[in-house]
């Protein structure tokens, strides 16, 4: 069973502030056209990708997270719990994020901790929530705000993907954080479609 995806939802009125904004990346913008980025709805699935994803390329991730549908049919925190370590890490993964994604399922089975609750929460309070569990980084919880929440301002100095767009967008050979936080001070509030675009850049 595969898991429900949908798309990014952004528009006109995100690309034209972010064109005024800045017509660096407004130029780039016009030259790519429009993005699909596919988001995963599901908290529990989008944070099983994200945490998946850690320190491996887009097409290594999306490898194993299609082992994973196809291994255990459902990706759900009681299915995931049931299930050994070892029985997730071979799906291709390192054990030390089989035990993490074992361990977030139990945490959530257990009652102590509801995803649910995070939709009423700001994007900082969802980051200072998510980064307390064991195995979760900023980064981490910065890939659930925007590939499952859809949080519509979110640039994650983290990803080495966006960086080497600003890089490619700007003629960069590298970005310091002030070059980055002045960057993304500009596409606010739409930070999140410039992110879309700036991985898009990368990958060119």
């Amino acid at each position: 069973m595969q898991v429900k995806s949908k798309y990014f939802t952004y528009g006109q009125t995100e690309i034209n502030y972010l064109k005024k904004a800045d017509p660096v990346l407004g130029k780039a913008m016009d030259r790519i056209g429009r993005i699909q980025r596919v988001i995963i709805p599901d908290l529990f699935s989008a944070l099983i990708y994200a945490i998946v994803g850690q320190l491996i390329s887009v097409k290594t991730a999306q490898t194993v997270w299609q082992r994973m549908q196809d291994k255990f049919g459902e990706v759900t925190p009681y299915y995931i719990a049931s299930q050994t370590a070892d029985s997730i890490q071979s799906c291709g993964i390192t054990m030390k994020k089989a035990i993490c994604i074992k361990n977030i399922s139990e945490t959530i089975v257990h009652g102590k901790l509801d995803l649910n609750e995070l939709h009423s929460s700001s994007d900082s309070e969802i980051i200072k929530r998510l980064t307390l569990l064991n195995g979760i980084g900023k980064w981490t919880a910065e890939m659930l705000l925007i590939n499952s929440m859809e949080r519509p301002d979110v640039v994650s100095w983290g990803d080495l993907a966006i960086r080497r767009g600003m890089c490619k967008l700007y003629g960069l050979k590298e970005i310091s954080k002030e070059q980055f936080e002045e960057n993304i001070n500009r596409s606010s509030p739409y930070g999140s479609t410039a992110s879309i675009y700036l991985w898009q850049i990368s990958f060119q």
